[in-house]
């Protein structure tokens, strides 16, 4: 099983509270956008930097920035949006696209409803968002679709996996990193994750 698990105290404290089957609408929203910068951070330790000359009020030097706008995010609706808010608070200038699939209840299989992505994804590293990485028949048919479409270098990035997702999502795309927060025991029989923290969608958006 290869994965990124970014197991920082902050991160591992407001898992637990969005685990938690009272936790509000609002909170849990409010904790997936704060997960979601922190993960943030981890995803994109290898940007590539580059030097330019900066005067400072003593002196000029050449200090590092990041190099061009060479970043994607990628959200599988629609749940991958509750994700995008605490990302593009840390690279706002990131351009965005979405990727639209639903689970088939019966066959559990992704169907892909809408994809809409920048022009010149090739160009750009994707980061791809979706906050449960459970069957990754999602994950893994999304990430077809943009290689497809001439995306080039992935990452994926998820709150919450189980085991059967990421070797899964591994066999099916092991050039494509993965981050998540925790990997979980299982999947049910209907294919989420336990003991997980349910619908992430239902729970961001206040749907069930």
């Amino acid at each position: 099983m290869k994965i990124n698990i970014v197991d920082h105290p902050l991160i591992q404290h407001k898992l637990t509270l969005m685990r938690r089957r009272e936790t509000s609408t609002r909170t849990f929203r409010e904790l997936v956008t704060e997960v979601a910068m922190l993960l943030g951070y981890e995803v994109t330790r290898d940007l590539e930097l580059t030097m330019e000359s900066v005067e400072t009020p003593l002196e000029v030097m050449q200090a590092p920035m990041l190099e061009g706008k060479k970043l994607c995010f990628i959200s599988i609706l629609r749940a991958g949006n509750g994700l995008l808010d605490g990302l593009l608070q840390l690279l706002p200038s990131a351009r965005v696209g979405h990727v639209g699939l639903y689970r088939d209840p019966e066959t559990l299989v992704a169907v892909e409803y809408y994809y809409k992505v920048p022009a010149d994804i090739g160009d750009r590293l994707s980061i791809v968002v979706d906050p449960m990485l459970a069957t990754a028949n999602s994950a893994i048919a999304a990430v077809d679709r943009l290689k497809e479409g001439g995306a080039g270098r992935m990452k994926f990035l998820c709150l919450l996996a189980a085991p059967e997702g990421v070797k899964a999502f591994n066999e099916a795309h092991p050039d494509v990193e993965l981050y998540t927060a925790a990997v979980d025991r299982q999947l049910n029989d209907h294919g989420y994750i336990l003991p997980g923290l349910g619908d992430a969608g239902d729970r961001i958006y206040g749907t069930k």
